[in-house]
Parts: C-alpha cells; sequence; structure tokens
C-alpha cells in the first residue's frame, strides 16, 4: 500500500504538472475475471437482496451475444434496429454461484432508471423510443423474469433520476427535454400528472444540456438536495418549493451527463445532524461538442468538490484527484471510504467520445485530513469507458462492467470494443494478511432480519486481534448505478454501546447498536449490515428496515 509521503508527493505533483498513468505496479488491491462474457453490455446494474445483480442495456443495439432461452423473441414494428429480436438483453446474475441467466425485456430500457421498493421489487421506470413511458418491475426469486406496465409515466423519462422517499415511494426526476417530475405509483388512479421543476431550464444547456440524469439526494431534513450542471438546490417536493440554492461549483464546469461526473452522500454518522456531499470528475465545459466533432478530446476534469448540506451558509470545498477522470463511478464501501472507479482521462460521455482509459481506482478517505485522502490502487487491464457501472456486493468486492463507447455489439475495427465481461474488484481490507482483524458476524442470521426504527439491535461477531474502540457498524443500501451515477446510495454509521466480550474459549463479541430514527434517514427497505473493525469490514448481511 502506498505510504503517506508517496500519496502527499503525487498530490503535490499534479498541482504543477500533468499526471502521467500510474505504474501497473501501484497500489492495493486485486482484480479477478469473473465471466469472460455475460452476453450483454452492463449499462444498468442493482443488487437484489437475494445476492442477485439484475443487468441490463438496451433493445435496439442490434442482436446480443446470449439468446433467449425456450425459443421466445421479441417482436416489435417500431423498433429500430431488430424488429425481430430472440436475443436477451438483461441477465440475473447469482454472485455466490458466479454464473447467470438471460431475462426477457420487452420494451427499450436503454439511459432508464430505478429503485428498489421497501420489498425488495425492483421498479424500473422509462427509458427510450417504447420504453419512455414504461413502467417494469422485477420480484426476487429463482424464476421470475421482467413485468412490464406500458404508458404508467406521465411524461418520457430518458436519462431520468430516481429516489426512494421516506413514504415508500419514489421520485423521478428530469429526463432528456423534460424540466419537471412525478411521483410512482401514483396516489390515485388520476394523479398521472407532472410538476414543473424551473431548475432543470435554468441548468440546460443549449449546446450539451448537462443536467441529464441530475445528483439527487435525500437530506436528513426531508428535502431533496438536486445537483444539475454545476448548480445545486434543496428543494421541497410535497411543496413543490426551492427550499435553499447552493453556491455554484467552484469553477463554474458541468458535472452531469454528458459532462458525466460523479457524486455520492457520504456517509450519514450518529445523531445524523450533518450530511455531506462530495462531487468529482467530469469534463470541462465545451468538450462533449469538441469530442463528437471528433477534433478534440480536452482533459478530464481532476477535482472533487464537497459541502455540508446542513450547514446554514454552506461552501464548496474543492480537493484534487491524483488524475482527472470522466465516465467515473463512486461506489461507497462498507468502512465509509469512496473507491472511484472506470472512466476515461479525457473526452466525455457518448460514443467514441472518451480517450485515455484511467485503469487505476481510487480510495477517498472522507475523514483523513486534506491532502491525504486519495490512495492509488491497482489498475484492472480492461478498459471500461462509456456504458460501464460498479457496484458493491455483500461479500465486500466490487463487480464492475461495461464499456461501448460506439454503436452496436462491435468487437473489431474500433478503439475501445464492445466489453462484455464482468470483473470483481477486491478492495485491500480483503487482502490474507488482514484475515486476524476482519470480523465475521454470528448474528443475526439469515436473510432479512426485520427491524423497526428506533430499535436497539444486538449484533454478535467474531474477530482474532480485536481492539474495542475500532468497532463501527454501517448499514448501506444497495444502488442502481447506470452512467456514473448510483441512484439511492446511503450508509448510515450506527450509533452503538460499548463492544461486550460474550466469554468462553471463542472470541465473540457483541454489541448493541440503534437503527435509524425515521425513514428520512433511511427509506424502508434491504439494507447491507457491516461490522467494522480497524477499517476492515465483515461480510455483510441482509436486514430490511420497515
Amino acid at each position: 500500500m502506498p505510504s503517506y509521503s508517496y500519496l502527499f508527493l503525487a498530490i503535490l505533483l499534479i498541482t504543477t504538472t500533468t499526471l502521467p498513468p500510474p505504474p501497473a505496479e501501484a497500489g492495493g488491491g486485486e482484480w479477478q475475471l469473473m465471466q469472460k462474457s455475460i452476453g450483454i453490455v452492463a449499462m444498468h446494474m442493482q443488487l437484489l437482496h437475494t445476492d442477485r445483480v439484475l443487468i441490463f442495456d438496451r433493445t435496439d443495439f442490434g442482436l446480443s451475444n446470449i439468446s433467449l432461452p425456450h425459443g421466445r423473441c421479441r417482436h416489435d414494428p417500431r423498433e429500430i434496429a431488430v424488429k425481430t429480436d430472440c436475443t436477451a438483453h438483461s441477465v440475473e446474475y447469482d454472485v455466490p454461484s458466479n454464473t447467470f441467466r438471460a431475462l426477457f425485456i420487452q420494451s427499450n430500457v436503454w439511459c432508464s432508471s430505478a429503485s428498489v421498493a421497501a420489498d425488495g421489487i425492483l421498479v424500473q421506470t422509462g427509458g427510450y423510443n417504447d420504453g419512455e413511458k414504461a413502467v417494469r418491475t422485477f420480484t426476487p426469486c429463482p424464476t421470475c423474469d421482467w413485468n412490464e406496465l406500458p404508458d404508467q409515466l406521465a411524461a418520457r423519462r430518458w436519462y431520468a433520476t430516481n429516489h426512494k422517499l421516506p413514504d415508500g415511494r419514489q421520485i423521478i426526476v428530469g429526463g432528456r427535454r423534460q424540466f419537471n417530475y412525478e411521483f410512482h405509483p401514483k396516489t390515485n388512479a388520476n394523479a398521472k400528472n407532472a410538476y414543473s421543476l424551473p431548475f432543470l431550464v435554468q441548468t440546460n444547456d443549449l449546446n450539451e444540456e448537462n443536467n441529464l440524469y441530475p445528483f439527487v439526494f435525500l437530506n436528513i431534513d426531508g428535502n431533496l438536495f438536486i445537483f444539475a450542471n454545476n448548480r445545486a438546490i434543496l428543494f421541497d417536493y410535497s411543496k413543490n418549493n426551492v427550499v435553499r440554492t447552493f453556491p455554484n461549483i467552484p469553477g463554474g464546469d458541468p458535472r452531469c451527463y454528458p459532462s458525466s461526473g460523479s457524486a455520492v452522500l457520504l456517509p450519514l454518522k450518529p445523531k445524523f445532524l450533518e450530511a455531506e456531499i462530495l462531487v468529482c470528475g467530469g469534463a470541462p465545459r465545451g468538450a462533449f461538442k469538441e469530442a463528437k466533432s471528433g477534433n478534440k478530446f480536452i482533459k478530464a476534469l481532476n477535482t472533487c468538490a464537497r459541502v455540508k448540506i446542513t450547514d446554514p451558509n454552506p461552501e464548496w470545498v474543492v480537493e484534487k484527484m491524483p488524475r482527472g477522470r470522466v465516465m467515473s463511478d463512486m461506489v461507497l464501501l462498507p468502512n465509509g471510504n469512496v473507491l472511484i472507479i472506470n472512466g476515461a482521462g479525457s473526452g466525455s460521455a457518448g460514443w467514441e467520445n472518451g480517450r485515455d482509459p484511467v485503469l487505476n481506482p481510487y480510495v477517498y478517505n472522507p475523514d483523513a485530513p486534506t491532502g491525504s485522502r486519495f490512495e492509488i490502487l491497482k489498475p484492472s487491464k480492461i478498459p471500461r469507458m462509456y456504458h460501464s457501472s460498479a457496484i458493491l456486493v455483500r461479500d465486500g468486492r466490487v463487480l464492475v462492467a461495461g464499456s461501448n463507447p460506439h454503436v452496436g455489439y462491435n468487437f473489431s475495427n474500433v478503439m475501445f470494443p464492445t466489453e462484455l465481461s464482468l470483473e470483481a474488484f477486491s478492495p485491500p481490507y480483503l487482502e490474507p494478511g488482514l484475515r486476524n482483524v476482519r470480523p465475521v458476524i454470528v448474528s443475526p442470521t439469515g436473510s432479512g432480519t426485520k427491524v423497526r426504527y428506533g430499535e436497539k439491535l444486538k449484533v454478535r461477531f467474531g474477530v482474532e486481534a480485536l481492539v474495542k474502540d475500532l468497532v463501527r457498524v454501517t448499514v448501506l443500501a444497495p444502488p442502481f448505478s447506470t452512467h456514473s451515477f448510483s441512484m439511492n446510495q446511503r450508509m448510515l454509521v450506527l450509533e452503538g454501546s460499548s463492544v461486550t466480550n460474550m466469554g468462553g474459549p471463542t472470541t465473540t463479541y457483541e454489541v448493541e447498536v440503534t437503527t435509524p430514527g425515521s425513514p428520512v434517514l433511511a427509506p424502508p427497505g434491504f439494507y447491507l449490515l457491516f461490522v467494522v473493525h480497524k477499517d476492515v469490514p465483515s461480510e455483510g448481511i441482509w436486514i430490511q428496515i420497515l
């Protein structure tokens, strides 16, 4: 693992010169190729509480590399690619067995959005062409498939963002040429209207838009933090009212699609009195237009901006990454650090618009001093450009897949071929040398232990070399990952009692924690619970907060 002096030197160098790609031997962590091909491109990914991952791309992409079972075919006269398609455009990947099966999506899910309902059912909305007003659901079970509900949305939702609300509904914000929002499900059969959001008009660039897939997070006061282009507001969705306007992000460059930076709500700490947003990377203004013309590929932004949205007078604080990147993904790790992975060093989102793959992940430690928060990790050998994605799974690894910066399933005569492989990245906390400090949860057991808001929960775990003061319990809502943004990604550090030795010959301990006190802090649904010791997490267990 790099020393702090090495990191300091690296950060110092990027302030004065362009940092070359890190050497292949740099950093910790390990990569493993899980599947050479899953048959489709992982444009969209969601982990379910069954430890299975839903993956899908688009139906107007041509023929995929995996057939639908039982002779099924999709027949669509409105399709612009293949009107009769007997290949799949969605798969379900089973993490424990490293196997996958084809699923049948009937309408076009390209550049759509989703969230998981409180009962664990994925509710997926919008897309393109025949899918733009569709709502699709997927109920987790070994043989289940997609259920399609056409024309359920009030507006066409393409490049929109979804967020779960405390009452169990989801809000769907924006989309291409949609300066409004709506809810699903509707409160009654006649409530299919969309509500105007002028902020999306104000942040729409005429040439590049840059307000698609806006960054949306539920604040601890129940309002929504909405970031589009280079601006942010705090929004009361129940009254259709802007509560606060935040300062523009320093530098003024856009961070949303197609400039495609990424953003994350940093872990909420006990007492839950503060909330911070971190926005990293992206493409400078004008980069999309230049890349699309093929004339110039502008270097990606190397800055992260952080703001405490609960402050009376919030201000953005800027720091530099080891290298600029666009189209990267930000994944919350069980110990509260942020993994920044995938993407390019220049250009923008869009086919053929990215150059200079950034193969090294970074880890960002939000609690470290400014100037020493980044660590460069071991690189992958596979470029992950446009339409790649990344998600955390229960054992602490990060699944990485996708990349297709051109039209169609093209594997030759292109700079970056269509990528159908699936990799797993093991962060440094999974190194074998840390086994003696890695906790193992003993109880609760089973899948989906039900807990209530504000409930006391006893968590029992084993560990060989315990330091009692360095134990934390975290809960994480697995997100829907697409286009460099993970919707509904949310972590809370639970308030806990002191660690108790349970006695006997085994090294077993117990800590009592308090679950979040309200659905404003943690909307109802399935969460992964981890015990973290000396920044090394256990495998997670599923709990359902109701």
